[in-house]
């Protein structure tokens, strides 16, 4: 699992790729709290078009980033989930907490 953070102007782009459980979650949770600290933004977009295996751990990495961004003033987007994953975000109530999509598919 490999995530590429990408800083804009008040806003941090996190591009996951590869799979999400409950090893991986802890890495990438750990370099995107740093990033949330260290650059305080008001929006943190968290790309899922490369995940191509998730567990119950992705729902727990957008929770926990949620609940930080919500700490300090910011918002959370979810994007390019696949179907399966965009469903079980949507059964968990990440849709209620910032924007969430599926993936187009083409």
């Amino acid at each position: 699992m490999a995530a590429k953070i990408v800083y804009k102007q008040k806003e941090i782009n996190v591009f996951l790729d590869g799979e999400i459980d409950h090893h991986s979650a802890s890495l990438i949770r750990v370099s995107i709290d740093e990033a949330i600290i260290r650059k305080r933004p008001l929006l943190l977009v968290l790309d899922f078009g490369k995940v191509s295996f998730m567990d119950s751990s992705g729902i727990g990495l957008v929770m926990g980033r949620y609940k930080l961004m919500k700490s300090l003033g910011g918002k959370i987007k979810v994007l390019n989930l696949s179907p399966g994953a965009y469903k079980v975000m949507c059964l968990a109530g990440i849709e209620r907490l910032g924007e969430v999509k599926q993936r187009e598919v083409i």
